[in-house]
């Protein structure tokens, strides 16, 4: 019976390891159900928010295609007024340089009225000549006030306003 007693012993003790492990087994398997559980939850608002996702890239598609033309918009307009203001310049060039030899040709004209008397071989008391008056300065508002022709943009013209405005 010894032998009997032990094999019996033995049996108890492995159906009580064998009960702690069921135990231990059912605590995580009722945790993966309430994980599973959990993680459904996840799945379900991760299908929601790509949804969600779905049904807006048509709208941030269509307000950057509208952004996009706007811009669009923008830049040919800007393209537009460099293309009217380097137009401009290139007039303002030209204006410069016909006043620039303007004055220079009434310096020359002055300077000429002046030297002729004082080159006489006359000796004798010197007369001055009458100098010529000297006409007024030449603003840019009068040189470009004659020029506002229906030729020129609306930028063109206002910028001459502005101009003429800050003067």
């Amino acid at each position: 019976m010894d032998y009997k007693l032990i094999l019996d012993l033995m049996v108890a003790a492995l159906l009580a390891v064998t009960i702690i492990y069921a135990w231990i087994l059912n605590q995580r398997l009722s945790q993966l159900r309430r994980n599973r559980d959990d993680l459904a939850k996840v799945v379900s608002s991760f299908n929601e928010a790509t949804a969600r996702a779905e049904a807006g890239i048509p709208k941030l598609r269509k307000a950057a295609e509208d952004s996009g033309q706007a811009l669009q918009e923008r830049v040919e307009k800007a393209q537009s007024l460099r293309d009217d203001l380097a137009f401009m310049i290139e007039r303002a060039d030209a204006m410069a340089d016909r006043l620039e030899q303007a004055v220079r040709s009434s310096r020359e004209e002055v300077r000429s009225t002046q030297q002729a008397p004082s080159s006489s071989p006359r000796p004798g008391p010197v007369r001055m000549a009458p100098v010529a008056p000297t006409p007024p300065p030449v603003t840019p508002t009068a040189v470009v006030e004659p020029e506002l022709d229906d030729d020129r943009s609306e930028a063109e013209r206002e910028l001459l306003r502005a101009l003429q405005a800050v003067r």
